[in-house]
């Protein structure tokens, strides 16, 4: 390939095998026969990556319940069970509504672990290459674990939470590069709600922020996180989710409104975007990106069993190329296959087939 790294890339989550769910949800007295179960998986999975032909590795998150329980389950001052049930509607009027829950802070944060201690060790014995580690944006948590007459009583404001959030990110990220981690990416999925009108307004009513006020401070919390994280050898990214739980999304829009400021400001060395559907508009927002940064376009679906054309993945890596230089580029599925532990709606089989397509495409593209 070439000198940029991981021209083949992917987000990070794997669906999870049956055997696995039903051990979580059986058993969870049971913590040496699920840690056994976790391992045999990751291990399967680190080899089919290897087998596929990836060069940067992850262990499917499958410790995780979702993609930010590595933060919730460390950190003590959440309230899981008087938890924050979210819903969106998904697409067409049609589609069923889909919830996902997560606890509400009622006390001051305090971390009882590191965030990735119960993962990195055993990835380190046996990944059989460079490993990315993907933490959750400090932005997602004072929107959804922040309830007013609960949580203000310990702070006073979404802001007051999102300082403390930040410095256990920070201290994480931190300690991940002092332990040799190549890659860090953090998971974002707030910033697609400044693309998407209804959710600039929810911002405005429901959490009672301006949205371009929240949108500064976002920007600067994520870069706070990865703040004095940069090192030779290091690749620091960020992944702008728009909603991914049992194949559905959350919000439309293309990139246009907050394209500037965010590929301007982040001080990540690269964008993975979704771009596997209209809902994300045209690629023309990425010539803000600035030189030297890499943007990964994720068009390949890990929503939908059907594999996409290999010509058509090619065509629009040469589209993007108008906006951004080829050798700019990578290629990675839009998000991860299990954002949440259930995982979307296609089969093993179907998520393996769409990754050996994401380094097949690559390989011809950067050859």
């Amino acid at each position: 390939m070439s000198s940029v790294p991981y021209r083949a890339d992917q987000v990070g989550s794997f669906l999870r095998p049956s055997e696995l769910l039903e051990t979580r949800r059986a058993a969870p007295a049971d913590p040496e026969r699920l840690r056994a179960i976790e391992d045999r998986h990751i291990l399967r999975v680190l080899q089919r990556q290897q087998e596929l032909g990836f060069e940067v590795f992850t262990d499917g998150e499958l410790r995780r319940k979702n993609f930010m329980s590595d933060f919730t389950d460390a950190v003590d001052g959440f309230d899981h069970g008087d938890a924050v049930a979210r819903t969106w509607q998904a697409g067409a009027a049609a589609a069923p509504a889909v919830s996902s829950v997560t606890g509400i802070v009622t006390a001051r944060l305090r971390p009882l672990r590191r965030l990735t201690a119960h993962e990195l060790p055993f990835l380190k014995q046996h990944s059989p290459g460079a490993i990315k580690m993907t933490l959750p944006s400090a932005t997602q948590f004072p929107a959804i674990a922040y309830r007013r007459g609960v949580s203000d009583t310990v702070y006073p404001s979404h802001s007051a939470l999102l300082r403390d959030i930040v410095a256990i990110l920070k201290a994480e990220v931190q300690a991940l590069i002092a332990d040799g981690l190549q890659y860090v990416q953090i998971d974002a999925p707030r910033y697609s709600y400044y693309v998407d009108p209804r959710w600039r307004e929810w911002i405005r009513t429901e959490m009672g922020l301006d949205p371009d006020a929240a949108l500064d401070e976002a920007v600067r919390a994520d870069n706070a996180c990865l703040d004095g994280a940069r090192r030779p050898g290091v690749t620091l990214a960020i992944h702008l989710c728009r909603g991914n739980n049992r194949s559905h999304w959350y919000a439309a829009g293309g990139y246009d409104p907050i394209a500037e400021k965010l590929f301007g400001t982040l001080q990540v060395d690269r964008f993975l975007l979704e771009y596997d559907d209209e809902r994300s508009g045209s690629f023309e927002p990425l010539r803000f990106v600035p030189r030297g940064k890499t943007v990964v376009l994720g068009l390949v679906s890990s929503k939908r069993p059907q594999l996409e054309s290999p010509a058509e993945l090619t065509r629009r890596i040469e589209e993007a190329a108008r906006y951004v230089p080829l050798e700019s580029l990578a290629l990675s599925p839009q998000c991860g296959f299990a954002s949440t532990m259930e995982g979307n709606l296609l089969s093993e089989d179907d998520q393996w087939a769409k990754l050996r397509l994401v380094v097949e495409t690559a390989r011809q593209v950067w050859r």
